[in-house]
């Protein structure tokens, strides 16, 4: 058999040739050093026998991207040995430990157990423990090919095991994995040995998962492991996930007063404090600025729609799953609206349009509604009732061009607005082979290469993703990455030829005749709700000051201050800054203390000094820590902030 490595060199070697044996081919040192392999793209460990004509290309410590999910896997199956180890010790029967799936996963693995009594969190250093302990022994893995009825009689008291092994094809050949006395059913690919698995690891939490994701069947006890290259990795890992705990914008939207989601309301459903709405209206407010100039025009839709409306659409067909079920009000049907778009279309069919009034860019708040399943609402990030920042764009053909440009403008200043510089560009592109997207080919293409074109004349990077379209067009999506190097799609730009046709939407060209405009439908934010959720996270509570619900926090160092502290509160408010007096009985530490527990930007604190003289000393939160003047005088102090409030700096 021929075996081709990556420089194009081609290894002749007998049948049923592994890679190990590539590598013994090649040398003696590469042999050593070899963990696994990749076969035709493929990850495969250095006992599987390969393919003839096999293009490899062997791994070793030198490659830990793509070491790493191999040696995830592995060390799932070492915790599995070292589970069922700590349970004989306790003296249950090793027939008593039985074990669903464990595949390795982004940073790590998990693996499914039905126990003889619950694995409780404070018993997993003990079974890191033991799992040392397999390491150490240097136990090799062992790939044995097995038939069906073999596979049975491996697992007699596994029904797990048995409903897996029952499933596959009877004359397909079934991979048992063994390293000690500890055998599993196994596609692999696994090291060549525990002892060359990293020590780099961690077991970090239990859970209940149900059997094959079917709640109707029995609940089985999922255990998580991270897994890294090197003990820094590790590290830096742990240390991300406590800082997003830090970060957490249900933790952090409780301590500030930001938003509350009510049980009594229903899930899915936040209630916004005042805080969180002043947070809120500040996002509106800035965008609308940047609408006004760029020539939208300000629409409202309710929040239900007749049915025939979103059937007309498409929304009701294409996201039966997400849409919440109509109701019947006087004979007719009506749904929550799940999207702002059909009802912007009926806006512009309300009056006859001509080529001199397009484009029409029609913008709206939009609140909207969709079913999620319970067990996937988080937060603010993943809700069943957001407001959209929608808008659409009714254009001609020979103005969609600059009119994506525009819009592709406005959304990358908005991220940028926020500190959101680590931004990559994707365009959603239909599938050609699925049945979900309407409209013809030509409009479809058109619409891609528009889009395309787009990104091209401004240098954008940009990947093209096919099948990730909206039923009715190719879109630009942002994805952003946070502080924590996490990914999130936010805003997003359709292209969209098929709408119009739907509801037979048209303008008055100048040969007189009808013709279709195309629509660009955009949202910035993507919806509120989440923006705030990454906003917060983002931050950590620590809004910039325009951002800030609650700005200034005026600390009188005591009581005899109160006068004027208010003074220049209400001087403050008056010019439209959200300012506030800690009168309180509290010494003046424990308000500074206060002031900063709330996260408010700027602290003035006002003595006998400052009153005499009209001035403030300035505690201010800075990314770089505190920033301390003392003697600023107050008129001064007002108009920075101002200057800072309204340039959202």
């Amino acid at each position: 058999m021929h075996i081709t490595l990556p420089d194009g060199k081609q290894l002749d070697l007998p049948q049923g040739a592994t890679a190990l044996d590539a590598a013994q081919a090649i040398g003696p040192r590469l042999a050593q050093d070899a963990l696994a392999a990749t076969a035709n793209g493929e990850l495969v460990d250095l006992m599987t026998p390969l393919p003839d004509g096999a293009r490899i290309t062997l791994i070793t410590k030198k490659n830990p991207a793509e070491a790493a999910p191999v040696f995830r896997h592995s060390l799932g199956h070492v915790m599995s040995q070292a589970v069922g180890e700590f349970y004989r010790a306790r003296g249950h029967a090793a027939e008593a430990i039985k074990r669903g799936v464990g595949p390795s996963i982004e940073n790590g693995w998990y693996q499914d157990f039905d126990l003889p009594e619950p694995l409780r969190e404070e018993d997993l250093p003990e079974i890191e423990r033991l799992m040392r302990e397999i390491i150490a022994r240097g136990l090799p893995f062992n790939r044995r090919e097995v038939q069906k009825a073999e596979a049975l009689a491996q697992f007699p008291h596994d029904p797990y095991k048995q409903e897996l092994i029952a499933g596959l094809p009877d004359d397909e050949a079934i991979t048992l994995y063994a390293q000690g006395d500890y055998v599993d059913l196994c596609r692999g690919p696994h090291f060549p040995s525990t002892g060359r698995l990293p020590g780099s690891f961690k077991l970090m939490s239990t859970s209940g998962a149900y059997w094959r994701g079917n709640e109707k069947n029995p609940i089985l006890q999922r255990v998580y492991g991270v897994a890294f290259a090197t003990q820094k990795e590790l590290e830096e890992y742990l240390h991300a996930l406590e800082e997003a705990k830090r970060r957490d914008h249900r933790k952090l939207g409780k301590e500030l007063e930001l938003f509350t989601i009510d049980p009594l309301v229903g899930r899915g459903l936040p209630l916004w404090l005042p805080g969180g709405t002043v947070l809120r209206e500040e996002l509106a407010a800035f965008l609308k600025a940047q609408q006004f100039q760029r020539g939208y025009q300000g629409v409202i839709t309710p929040n239900i729609g007749n049915l025939e409306l979103y059937k007309t659409s498409g929304h009701y067909q294409n996201y039966s799953d997400s849409n919440f079920s109509p109701i019947t009000v006087d004979d007719e049907e009506y749904m929550l609206k799940p999207m702002n778009c059909p009802h912007h279309m009926r806006i512009y069919a309300s009056k006859p349009r001509s080529y001199r009034d397009l484009p029409v860019r029609l913008a709206e708040f939009g609140t909207v509604y969709r079913y999620e399943q319970s067990g996937e609402l988080n937060g603010l990030t993943r809700v069943r009732g957001f407001t959209q920042d929608d808008a659409h764009i009714f254009c001609r053909p020979d103005q969609l061009k600059s009119e994506f440009l525009n819009v592709l403008d406005l959304t990358v200043l908005v991220l940028k607005t926020f500190g959101m510089n680590d931004v990559r560009f994707r365009v959603g592109t239909r599938d050609p082979g699925s049945e979900k997207y309407v409209g013809e080919t030509s409009y479809w293409e058109m619409a891609e290469g528009q889009i395309i074109a787009a990104v091209e004349e401004v240098g954008l990077p940009y990947s093209v993703e096919p099948g990730d379209a909206a039923f009715y067009g190719p879109k630009l999506d942002f994805v952003v990455k946070d502080v924590l190097g996490r990914e999130w799609q936010l805003g997003t730009i359709q292209v969209d030829p098929n709408l119009p046709e739907r509801f037979d939407l048209t303008y008055v060209g100048e040969d007189g005749q009808d013709h279709r405009p195309i629509v660009i439908h955009r949202a910035p934010f993507g919806s509120l709700e989440r923006f705030v959720g990454i906003l917060i996270e983002h931050y950590a509570g620590d809004f910039p000051l325009w951002l800030a619900p609650r700005q200034v926090m005026i600390i009188p160092i005591a009581d005899r201050h109160n006068e004027y502290a208010e003074a220049l509160r209400a001087e403050l408010h008056a010019a439209g800054l959200r300012a506030e007096v800690d009168d309180s009985s509290n010494r003046m530490q424990a308000k500074v203390r206060t002031a900063e527990l709330s996260k408010i930007p700027v602290m003035l604190i006002v003595g006998d000094r400052e009153a005499e003289a009209r001035e403030v000393s300035v505690r201010e939160r800075t990314p770089e820590g505190h920033k301390e003047r003392k003697g600023v005088a107050f008129d001064d102090l007002k108009a920075e902030l101002l200057e800072r409030y309204k340039s959202r700096a």
